[in-house]
């Protein structure tokens, strides 16, 4: 591990540049959670369903512990969590939209999770001191995810029918907003490359690809040949477009708004 960050020697654009890789990574595991419990019960078998159930809770638990750190940053996490529009969210693209089958949620386990998992062990053995603390209990958590997430991907790979088609154009749709996310190097990101806060651009996006070939090979697709994506928005550190309205609407708790408690 590196030298322990300073929170003081950071300027109010250093700041900015934490707060946003803090915002899309929690956010990014928000709505994750909403995508694993739209298949509670829709899920192949009751035992999956269960698994379902199990990682939602993991993904808003480890959201809430990285809101928690924006206090590093004088900000009051329960306004960034209960008030923000679609608009204004940082989550991963490929999160946007329900999945719209059992196959691209098995996509969306290997391949957006474990981009989630990237990026958190980058910044796991980084400089900022909350993230060393927090990150390797999440991290040991989401082992299960990729033990079940490979488990069903590689099960769907061998078919020959409907389940592979699906599987193949998930992972198509999902990789190039996921390459652009894990490998951002834009200007914040260089600032947290240089402040210690995380891993430069080449060597996280190496570890991804390394992580997930051996998935994209099983069905014929070349991520060494797919371009990441370009319509980067740089203030909220992802590519362009937002979650739907209803999605938000479960994450802000827009139902039970009466009855938040903090």
């Amino acid at each position: 591990m590196g030298e322990r960050l300073d929170m003081a020697v950071l300027d109010d654009a250093g700041q900015g540049a934490l707060n946003r890789l803090i915002l899309t990574l929690a956010d990014s595991k928000r709505l994750m959670g909403i995508r694993y419990s739209d298949w509670l019960l829709g899920a192949p078998s009751i035992e999956t369903g269960i698994a379902a159930s199990s990682m939602a809770q993991d993904e808003w638990g480890h959201a809430r512990l990285l809101y928690a750190m924006l206090k590093d940053l004088g900000v009051d996490p329960v306004p960034v969590e209960h008030d923000r529009t679609a608009e204004d969210y940082a989550s991963v693209a490929a999160l946007d939209d329900e999945m719209p089958d059992w196959a691209a949620l098995v996509a969306a386990i290997v391949l957006v999770d474990g981009a989630l998992s990237t990026l958190l062990e980058s910044f796991a053995e980084g400089s900022y001191e909350s993230a060393r603390g927090r990150v390797p209990k999440m991290l040991a958590e989401e082992e299960f995810h990729a033990s079940l997430g490979a488990a069903w991907y590689r099960r769907l790979a061998a078919t020959s029918g409907e389940a592979r088609e699906l599987l193949t154009s998930a992972t198509r749709r999902m990789l190039p907003s996921l390459l652009a996310w894990v490998g951002a190097d834009d200007g914040p990101m260089r600032l947290m490359v240089a402040a210690g806060v995380i891993g430069p651009a080449t060597e996280r996006l190496a570890t991804y690809r390394d992580a997930v070939q051996a998935f994209t090979d099983l069905v014929d697709v070349d991520i060494d040949a797919l371009a990441p994506a370009t319509d980067w928005d740089t203030r909220r550190g992802r590519t362009e477009g937002a979650p739907t309205e209803e999605s938000i609407e479960r994450v802000r708790g827009d139902r039970n708004r009466a009855l938040f408690v903090e």
